[in-house]
């Protein structure tokens, strides 16, 4: 194990020497101070990285009509950062809570898909199970310490700036190339899961091992989010900013408009955190949703402007479309897209 110190010390001289150098010039050209803090520093780097793996994994949760699932893991990463400080507290451990959440939030999603699979449950009612389930054991730990490890976890349930260390930076980034490399190396089977699962059994795909490898991936998000979001916040960046897209020609675009729109929402919200001291994860999610409604109203503007003739109809060629609604291509567009 002696390389993740190594490794920890390459990426403190990186975060330092090559991130930190390139924002405090960017904070002195601009003049812009907070640039320059290290700790908004981390927060920026963070919060671009949850704009990444959120709309990454949410766009297949959105269009298998998954959304709550992030919810639910969201509630019970509660439950695991529970776990951890109580751990902490009374056997006078040093385990992360981001640890423990993480282990708590991708056994509970596994849970769901065994509910789903062999107890006969509706996907809903499974996820109810587990979200009530999680919220109540987060409850009874904090309740089981007097109340001591409350003010520790106020922190995950509605974020903050202020907390985001080195170490869940370097973890956020991991995890950002993890959930970013798999869904790469996965994702035709994915999409083929994701559309038609009918389908996807008769080409001889591994289904349930990919609604299982889906739901975990989730739960790697919803952790890798929940430091910056907090837990009552961290599923809307799996979802605003894939609606945001909705409408895209192809699914591979509803992807990257999707990251798009989650990396506007995540600057502007945390910026706009620290200027005037709001709480973080509400800014962003707030800031996803402006964005979402600005782009809802172009697309409307756009399509009327379509309807009276002023030359943005739709005709052969233009490749400009007035249904927000539809579906993305499930094949990824044409084959020169």
């Amino acid at each position: 194990m002696g390389y993740l110190p190594g490794a920890m010390n390459a990426f403190e001289w990186f975060l330092t020497a090559v991130y930190g150098a390139a924002m405090n010039w960017l904070s002195e050209l601009l003049g812009v101070r907070m640039l320059g803090y290290p700790y908004m520093q981390r927060a920026y780097l963070a919060a671009v990285c949850i704009a990444v793996i959120g709309p990454l994994v949410g766009t297949f949760l959105v269009h298998r009509e998954m959304s709550m699932i992030g919810d639910t893991l969201a509630h019970t990463a509660f439950a695991g950062v529970a776990v951890g400080l109580f751990l902490n507290t009374t056997l006078s451990l040093a385990l992360p809570p981001l640890l423990t959440a993480l282990v708590v939030a991708v056994v509970a999603a596994l849970l769901v898909e065994v509910l789903v699979e062999y107890a006969d449950a509706y996907t809903d009612m499974s996820l109810a199970i587990v979200l009530t389930g999680g919220f109540a054991l987060g409850s009874v730990l904090i309740s089981a310490t007097g109340g001591d490890i409350a003010v520790g976890i106020d922190a995950y349930l509605f974020g903050t700036l202020a907390t985001v260390s080195t170490a869940s930076v370097g973890l956020l980034l991991a995890m950002t190339g993890l959930v970013t490399g798999v869904v790469a190396l996965a994702y035709r089977p994915l999409l083929y899961v994701t559309f038609d699962e009918t389908a996807a059994r008769a080409a001889r795909i591994d289904v349930p091992l990919f609604n299982r490898l889906l739901v975990v991936l989730t739960a790697f998000v919803v952790v890798s989010a929940i430091q910056i979001m907090g837990v009552i916040l961290v599923a809307a960046m799996l979802v605003v900013p894939v609606a945001t897209a909705t409408g895209a020609r192809s699914f591979k675009r509803s992807l990257v408009f999707g990251v798009l729109a989650a990396e506007i929402a995540v600057i502007a919200g945390v910026t706009l955190s620290y200027v005037y001291g709001l709480a973080a994860g509400g800014s962003v999610v707030l800031a996803a949703i402006v964005v979402y409604v600005l782009v809802l109203v172009g697309r409307r503007v756009r399509s009327n402007a379509g309807r009276a003739g002023f030359g943005w109809r739709q005709g052969p060629g233009t490749g400009i479309s007035t249904n927000s609604t539809r579906s993305p291509e499930p094949d990824g567009g044409r084959e020169d897209e």
